[in-house]
């Protein structure tokens, strides 16, 4: 069993900053790419950023220059920086990972986490 846990959400001023953490446990025999995603109220979850095992990362329209998206493989966890926060980052934020694992070693399955709160107060 794999589980992802986030932590690092909150309330923020505009123009603050938070640093995200999601961390990956379990029986893991390796991780390919991780990710982050929001879903703010009545819209649907959409990517942030992504961070392959090498390190190559890509982002989402509305990250790139304010989000850095990060990763500790030898602690099985991405991070995601934000900066320069709106209120229209106000969202529940996810971490996912693509997980090969003692349960199931020859495919990648993919996880989540459960999700953490970032408010931007304006």
């Amino acid at each position: 069993q794999v589980q992802l846990v986030e932590s690092g959400g909150g309330l923020v001023q505009a123009g603050g900053s938070l640093r995200l953490s999601c961390a990956a446990s379990g029986s893991i025999l390796s991780i390919n790419n991780m990710a982050w995603y929001r879903q703010a109220p009545g819209k649907q979850r959409e990517l942030v950023a992504a961070i392959s095992n090498d390190g190559n990362s890509n982002y989402g329209e509305s990250a790139k220059g304010r989000f850095t998206i990060s990763r500790d493989n030898a602690k099985n966890t991405v991070y995601l920086q934000m900066n320069s926060l709106k209120p229209e980052d106000t969202a529940v934020y996810y971490c996912n990972a693509h997980v090969r694992s003692s349960s199931s070693r020859f495919s990648w399955t993919i996880y989540w986490g459960q999700g953490t709160q970032v408010t931007v107060s304006s």
